[in-house]
């Protein structure tokens, strides 16, 4: 078949591909951009929370350091406490007092 000189666009081809077209771009630009900028900002969120959560987990460790240092130096006195009281009950004994309590 030869070349028609007088072919006719078919202009619902062409429409439909304009719609096409402006519907690409709307996605790109309506729907992917701001979606794109709203996960940066999430991301930078997220490290924001990570980071703080790392802040509070020194500090809890620090704590729980702390609190096994002042258990170590509670049991220390405890037991120097009573080794001290045992000391005073046998001197006391023998200077012949009665034990006070």
């Amino acid at each position: 078949m030869a070349d028609r000189p007088n072919a006719r666009i078919p202009w619902f081809l062409v429409a439909a591909s304009v719609v096409l077209a402006l519907l690409v771009l709307y996605v790109l630009f309506v729907g992917y951009l701001p979606s794109k900028q709203r996960v940066a900002s999430l991301e930078a969120e997220l490290k924001g929370l990570y980071r703080r959560e790392a802040e509070l987990q020194t500090k809890l460790a620090q704590q729980d350091q702390r609190y096994a240092i002042r258990e170590r130096q509670i049991s220390a006195l405890t037991v120097e406490r009573d080794t001290l009281i045992r000391r005073l009950e046998e001197l006391e004994r023998l200077l012949g007092r009665s034990p006070r309590r």
